[in-house]
């Protein structure tokens, strides 16, 4: 190691050791105070772990949450980002803030698709993991090709990384490369012949833009694809879902290749992503039996459907940044059959995408088929909320702008369990407040 990224590295721990210990905090700022004296310093850490990626828009968090418990049934020293911060700086604390692995270790990163290329100039991975690409933050992503195109440029960098990749997203098989493919995805319903609606995420062939079809659709533009016009449909899986057999709004028991899973999250888009931590760790050689029992014991993930207890009442956090994960998540909690408030926080800080006109196009409305007493709007930018729910017809919105009043709030709401749908800045937000009484362990910075 040189003397500039020694010194980095010291002052990066340093600082990491104040921030964590005194003050909860220290998830990226001690990467970018090192990344400040040696832009390079990820480059130290480039032998000591092998690499695995894991990208794309929704449920990166849970995949790689889910992937290291596995993943730690057969390797020792397992590193990951746990708290989501995925950008370089970041992934830097997480390097400066771990101790040297005794033999070479592992590492699963999460990581932001825009900053995949400027990671994989560090670490060649022996796999990448896709989740997913649907519209997001189109301030600073622009559309789904354009993302495509950010994280092929990282790919094309690392030829010989075999891809781990959601077979049901048709983008992902779109373009030929040289790396070796593994592809999973649900295989549970019989084949038809649909279209999915016209407002639907990638509803174009991603080779000819003739309208897709599929054989059966999960969600959103997910689902067993084929182009009745050039041909180009889903690649034959190696890894799948053969069956869901319950799923309610707090977990789900399903087969993967046939083998029985209880997955500690409810919703069909965490099925996904049990199912790309499962294809990963088999790729990785973990048996079946062992991600079982990971699953089985996973820890809740922060700001996942994360269940806090205040008092007698039950707030779960479940985060969100676009209209397919708030649609997801709505039909997850309206499986729930016990009685419920409503609560939507809505922030737009260059973290959350600073344009929030996606609220329109979620489906609120349908949450009226619920007989929900309360219901509740708020954070920074409340007024957009409180709009949106009321051209969609709702009445008696309550209004709460700081997110950390949400905990004083609970106290009046006639039901025992909130569940609050929040922006990235919201929930952090929310969580140091929490963490400031206690509620929870640590907050966020």
């Amino acid at each position: 190691m040189s003397f500039k990224s020694s010194v980095a590295a010291g002052v990066g721990h340093l600082s990491y050791s104040v921030l964590h210990d005194v003050f909860n905090r220290g998830s990226s700022l001690p990467g970018l105070i090192a990344l400040k004296i040696d832009p390079d310093i990820l480059y130290h850490y480039k032998d000591r772990y092998d690499f695995a990626i894991v990208g794309g828009t929704n449920g990166k968090t849970t995949a790689t949450a889910l992937a290291v418990q596995a993943l730690k049934q057969k390797y020792p020293d397992v590193l990951y980002n746990p708290t989501g911060s995925n950008m370089k700086r970041g992934i830097a604390t997480i390097f400066m803030s771990a101790p040297k692995p005794k033999k070479k270790g592992l590492a699963v990163l999460e990581v932001d698709e825009a900053n995949i290329v400027r990671i994989v100039k560090y670490f060649k991975p022996k796999a990448f993991v896709f989740t997913n690409l649907f519209r997001d933050q189109l301030d600073r992503y622009s559309e789904l090709y354009a993302t495509w195109d950010r994280m092929l440029e990282g790919v094309r960098m690392a030829p010989n990384a075999t891809i781990i990749a959601n077979a049901d997203d048709p983008i992902f098989n779109s373009v030929d490369l040289p790396n070796p493919r593994v592809w999973y995805g649900f295989d549970d319903q019989p084949m038809g012949d649909l279209e999915a609606p016209s407002n639907t995420d990638g509803v174009v062939c991603p080779k000819c833009h003739h309208i897709i079809h599929y054989g059966f659709i999960t969600y959103g533009g997910l689902g067993a694809y084929f182009c009745p016009n050039c041909g180009h449909k889903r690649p034959e899986l190696d890894y799948r879902v053969t069956a869901v057999d319950e799923m309610t709004s707090a977990d789900s028991t399903v087969k993967f290749d046939d083998y029985e899973f209880k997955i500690p999250v409810g919703g069909s888009y965490n099925i996904y992503n049990a199912l790309a931590a499962y294809s990963l760790s088999r790729f990785m050689g973990v048996d079946q039996e062992a991600i079982k029992t990971a699953f089985e014991k996973s820890p809740e993930i922060f700001g996942r459907q994360e269940r806090v207890q205040i008092g007698d009442k039950e707030m779960v956090i479940i985060m969100v940044k676009n209209q397919i994960g708030v649609d997801t998540v709505l039909d997850m909690i309206k499986t729930d059959k016990e009685p419920f408030s409503f609560a939507f926080m809505l922030t737009a800080l260059p973290a959350d995408g600073e344009d929030t006109s996606w609220i329109w196009d979620c489906n609120f409305e349908t949450l009226k088929e619920h007989d929900i007493p309360y219901y509740l709007v708020g954070a920074s930018n409340y007024k957009d909320a409180a709009t949106r729910f009321k051209f969609g017809g709702f009445t008696d919105v309550n209004v709460e702008p700081d997110p950390a009043k949400l905990i004083d709030r609970i106290k009046e709401m006639p039901t025992k369990r909130l569940y609050v749908v929040t922006c990235y800045t919201a929930m952090r937000q929310l969580r140091k407040a929490l963490a400031e009484q206690k509620l929870i362990d640590g907050g966020m910075e």
